[in-house]
């Protein structure tokens, strides 16, 4: 058999079987690809069927919760709306009752207003009737009062004339007489003032010097337990007595009178010194010179000390910072001045008060002013053989060197008119220093006493017709009446204040004047509707 032969029935027996085989499987497998794909697409099919399914299931919630929240928030604007008109409604009913309210108070006003024109209409008639009465009163009271002239012209013999010059002349002699008393009153009060300054000037000149001279203000008592301790301060022909006075600078006064010993000085501080010495003599018991020297000298330096420490407290207490150590001392020392009976130290610091007072209620720097006041009278505190001067200047002096400021200088120099004010400080330094002085019990009247005397000033006041109230004023310079303007015209107004100041001339001592002013005052009242 040929080869090509042979060959295609080896391809018809091996080949053609496994080609129907592979074709065979190929069919199979596309049989179950169409399977398979079929079940997949009817798979898909079914989940997008449920996916719709809850997508409509979704979808219905979601437009049911929609429907429920728009319900939700219909009902909630339903009642804000509701709210807010029944707001409106309450508002506008209460509007409506306040006009009411109003209305009727308006007519309640109206009809006020038309009784109060029917009054006023009495009012104007009966006025007009009261005001032709009072004319025709006038006109007989002019009449009469031309009959009663005439009459008196008659009875007297005196023409107008004549009695216009009588008149005249008294007039003109009352005049006379009172500016005469006036100037009599004026130049009493010179004299007074003149008296006072002098006495002011002559105790400060005194004290400063320190002479040898006694008076009431100037002595000072040391009670002795028994005459046997009098016989010994006296000491052996009066041997204790001479070095006790040698030592301390004072002079020693032993008399009959029991029990007492009297030490004299017008150095105050002097004073002070050797009457300390002399308590601590008795209470030792050891009188002889050498003791006297040892406790005086103990005696001088606890004064000192104690000086030191006054100055300190006081600058404590008016709170004045940055005092140098001379003027600390100097104002201690003003503990031992008197001026008219009154502690020039207790005096300074009342200035310093008054002065800080006045400077805040002017707006102007109250602890300068404090500082002025404190310091106004150091000048008091030196001694005759320190410096020279008036106590101004030698304080306004001591000041200067101890850099102070302009403004205390002028008001230590000038608190008593020597320099013109060159500060506000200065004026009100003089007005409290006169304040200090011139209080009740700050000098020697009681106070008692200048009670009594404003009480008998205003009880002469009010003693006559007319006079409402009055009030001593001035620390009693003056006084202040206040008369009832219906029943005192401004000529007995007058008549009054020369009663009353003629009436306390006679009734009453004072020093200097007394200002009488009489206060006459009409006010018309009326209000606006």
């Amino acid at each position: 058999m040929p080869i090509d032969q042979l060959l295609l029935a080896s391809v018809t027996d091996w080949v053609l079987p496994g080609l129907l085989g592979v074709l065979a499987g190929a069919a199979a497998l596309y049989a179950y690809s169409r399977m398979q794909a079929g079940s997949a697409l009817a798979a898909a099919k079914a989940e997008a069927a449920r996916i719709q399914q809850e997508a409509k299931a979704e979808g219905e919630q979601a437009r049911k919760a929609a429907e429920v929240e728009a319900q939700a928030e219909y009902i909630k604007r339903r009642e804000q709306l509701e709210n807010e008109t029944n707001e409106t409604r309450r508002e506008l009913k209460e509007v409506e009752k306040r006009l009411a309210k109003r209305e009727d108070n308006f007519e309640r006003k109206m009809d006020t207003l038309a009784v109060k024109e029917r009054k006023v209409e009495q009012l104007e008639a009966s006025l007009a009737a009261r005001d032709g009465a009072i004319k025709q009163r006038e006109t007989d009271i002019a009449q009469i009062h031309e009959q009663q002239r005439q009459r008196l012209h008659e009875i007297s013999g005196i023409s107008p004339d004549d009695a216009k010059q009588i008149l005249f002349r008294q007039l003109e002699e009352d005049l006379l007489h009172e500016r005469a008393k006036m100037v009599q009153n004026a130049v009493d009060a010179a004299k007074e003032e003149s008296k006072e300054k002098s006495r002011d000037i002559i105790l400060t000149a005194i004290q400063r010097y320190a002479a040898e001279h006694t008076s009431e203000a100037t002595v000072a008592t040391v009670a002795i337990p028994s005459d046997d301790m009098k016989g010994r301060v006296i000491g052996r022909e009066g041997r204790n007595i001479r070095a006790f006075e040698k030592i301390t600078g004072v002079d020693v006064i032993v008399d009959d009178t029991p029990g007492v010993v009297e030490v004299s000085a017008f150095d105050p501080v002097r004073l002070y010194k050797a009457r300390v010495t002399l308590e601590r003599l008795i209470q030792d018991g050891r009188i002889h010179p050498g003791r006297i020297e040892e406790l005086f000298a103990a005696v001088v330096k606890e004064v000192d000390r104690e000086i030191v420490e006054t100055g300190k407290q006081v600058a404590m207490e008016t709170k004045v910072a940055g005092l140098h150590q001379k003027q600390i001392e100097l104002l201690g020392r003003l503990k031992f001045r008197t001026s008219y009976g009154q502690n020039v130290l207790r005096h300074s610091v009342e200035v310093a008060y008054l002065c800080q007072v006045i400077a805040d209620e002017l707006g102007l720097d109250g602890k300068l002013a404090r500082r002025c006041g404190l310091l106004h009278d150091i000048g008091k505190a030196m001694d005759h053989d320190e410096t020279e001067g008036s106590h101004p200047k030698i304080g306004a002096d001591l000041c200067r060197k101890l850099n102070e400021r302009p403004e205390v200088l002028n008001a230590v120099e000038g608190h008593h008119g020597d320099v013109p004010s060159t500060s506000p400080y200065t004026p009100i330094v003089m007005a409290a220093d006169a304040i200090s002085a011139a209080r009740p019990g700050s000098r020697r009247e009681s106070l008692e006493r200048y009670i009594q005397r404003l009480q008998q000033f205003e009880a002469i006041a009010t003693s006559h017709d007319g006079v409402r109230e009055a009030f001593a004023i001035q620390a009693g310079r003056e006084i202040r009446v206040i008369v009832d303007a219906k029943k005192v015209d401004d000529a007995l107004a007058a008549q009054i204040s020369r009663d009353i100041a003629r009436r306390v001339e006679a009734e009453m001592t004072y020093p200097g004047e007394i200002k009488v002013t009489v206060l006459r005052e009409v006010r018309a009242v009326e209000y606006a509707r």
